[in-house]
């Protein structure tokens, strides 16, 4: 079996690189990335590394020759046109180089009413997938939880999340729980040969209230909640590049759009995912 994995050098790709190497030799599993020197350490390991461009068919159809079973880790953009390009690339390439099964990976954020600024993506991914003829499964991860571990700081100081998102609950999943969801869906064909549709979350959802808590408790510093407007939320997080788009994910959960919770995870693995608050506990360094 040949496993290729786009993206393999992200932050979701490498972990996903990690638990298929739980599961299958490294020499099925082939890392199809944009920078190949980014992968030193996994060619160094045995890992097969090939140059794919999202832009460019012909290095996908090459990057996904003899594939098995393909893995697809979008690239990290904020342009819906773009993305949806991309992916129609992808699937030209797919065809040609004989792909017949597909692991995509995917969000919460994809109902039809859904402001954040990619939902358009989400929505018309398993649409188009539906029209193929490939073997596939949808992952939609809910809310990474990694990233709020490096916030941490910064909140400490605020002494308050400041989330636009009323008294909504949001929904959350670790990278490395995603990791491993997708990794047993891709090892599995039960798991994927139905065109199924996943939403991966951590066992509840989380009000504000409810997650300030537990970052006080995790850090020993006292944080709570006082939500600041959309519009001064973006213009916090302008300068960074994303005030605009995160805000407009927040918009969503402001609407209910983001609580949605499954035990989808469990199906899957057999386990229960990691909750906020181990994981907090877990990868915050006081």
């Amino acid at each position: 079996m040949k496993y290729t994995i786009t993206g393999a050098t992200g932050h979701l790709g490498r972990k996903v690189v990690e638990q298929m190497s739980r599961l299958v030799d490294v020499r099925e599993i082939r890392l199809a990335v944009h920078t190949p020197s980014k992968a030193q350490n996994f060619l160094d390991q045995g890992y097969e590394v090939v140059k794919s461009d999202y832009y460019d068919v012909d290095s996908m159809t090459k990057a996904f020759a003899d594939t098995d079973v393909l893995i697809y880790i979008p690239s990290i953009t904020y342009d819906v046109a773009n993305r949806v390009l991309e992916f129609e690339n992808a699937l030209k390439a797919m065809q040609k180089a004989g792909v017949k099964n597909l692991v995509d990976v995917s969000f919460i954020a994809d109902q039809p009413n859904n402001p954040f600024q990619m939902a358009g993506y989400y929505a018309y991914l398993p649409a188009r997938l539906a029209g193929t003829k490939l073997n596939y499964a949808v992952v939609k991860n809910s809310l990474y939880a990694d990233p709020l571990v490096p916030y941490l700081p910064e909140l400490i100081e605020r002494k308050n999340i400041i989330y636009p998102v009323g008294d909504q609950a949001m929904s959350f999943i670790t990278r490395n729980d995603s990791a491993e969801a997708i990794a047993n869906i891709a090892f599995k064909p039960y798991l994927r040969d139905h065109r199924q549709v996943y939403l991966l979350t951590q066992k509840q959802n989380y009000n504000m209230v409810e997650l300030s808590r537990i970052m006080t408790e995790a850090t020993s510093q006292e944080i709570g909640y006082a939500p600041v407007s959309l519009q001064k939320f973006a213009d916090i997080y302008r300068a960074e590049g994303d005030g605009d788009e995160l805000a407009s994910m927040y918009h969503a959960a402001a609407m209910g759009l983001m609580n949605a919770v499954t035990d989808d995870f469990q199906h899957i693995t057999g386990h229960e995912p990691m909750p906020m608050d181990q994981f907090l506990q877990q990868n915050y360094q006081r």
